[in-house]
């Protein structure tokens, strides 16, 4: 798969913006952006986990397969990991 609309490339290596702060609760994550001052969540504690992991991998897509994300969940993950690249909360890695 390659980068949308928004500029997003899961064959690319991203990282948790150093700006955002992770709180894992039952549920998943409380995300805050320092720079934004916007609070959000991570809905599943897949999903922390693919976000957290994403700076030890070289792509999102390694990254989603270090954290077991099955095949038929890939295009919702994609969707989000989109989707927090456009929030800021990810960011592709220099």
């Amino acid at each position: 798969m390659t980068g949308d609309a928004s500029g997003f490339d899961p064959a690319r290596p991203h990282r948790c913006s150093p700006r955002v702060a992770l709180r894992p609760e039952p549920f998943g994550a409380l995300v805050y952006h320092f720079g934004t001052r916007r609070l959000s969540f991570l809905k599943t504690p897949q999903l922390v986990e693919v976000v957290s992991g994403l700076e030890r991998h070289p792509d999102v897509h390694s990254a989603l397969d270090a954290a077991g994300v099955e095949t038929a969940q890939r295009p919702a993950y994609l969707r989000a990991l989109a989707g927090l690249a456009a929030n800021g909360t990810i960011e592709e890695r220099p």
